[in-house]
């Protein structure tokens, strides 16, 4: 899947790209054109997942992986700023044809609970789904991430289940016909 931009009501969802991925702060605000706060980067964006991303895009290898920044772009908030981000990927149990991928987001402690994430999965949706062997969307939270599973019921996720980590829940959104 090759990323495209994406512009939602309060955000500009940028692709992520090996330059991005490998930059220092400094140099992701330029390539962002965005103020990029000191805690930077999100929950779950740990630098071995920044490395995994970054293998991923250089490999090729799944051709379903793709990640977004998140750039709030609202100049009453006070302009632009890296709030946080998305990735798809083939999910690590596919076994299924490959008619499956994963999404995981995550956002900067300062930005939850203002619905982003909800604003950002329901414009990502779509754009999944554009791609006609993509049939179902699964995601996987922990139970106590109260907010992470409101993201997914607001976007239309059903619950599935154990997930593929231990201790973890499964959601899945399957495209209408």
């Amino acid at each position: 899947m090759k990323p495209t931009r994406i512009r939602t009501e309060r955000l500009d969802m940028i692709p992520a790209t090996l330059e991005t991925l490998r930059s220092d702060r400094q140099t992701l605000a330029r390539l962002l054109d965005a103020a990029v706060p000191g805690s930077w980067p999100p929950p779950l964006l740990d630098d071995d997942t920044r490395d995994a991303f970054t293998l991923m895009i250089a490999e090729k290898g799944d051709p379903f992986f793709a990640t977004w920044y998140w750039v709030r772009d609202d100049p009453a908030e006070g302009g632009r700023v890296l709030i946080g981000c998305a990735a798809i990927a083939t999910p690590p149990t596919a076994d299924d044809g490959g008619d499956t991928v994963l999404i995981g987001c995550s956002v900067l402690d300062e930005f939850q609970r203002r619905g982003y994430a909800t604003e950002a999965v329901r414009h990502l949706i779509p754009v999944i789904f554009s791609v006609p062997s993509i049939r179902r969307i699964t995601a996987t939270t922990y139970p106590e991430l109260s907010a992470a599973i409101r993201v997914l019921e607001k976007n239309g996720f059903s619950p599935a289940g154990e997930g593929f980590e231990e201790g973890t829940i499964a959601y899945v959104l399957e495209k209408d016909d």
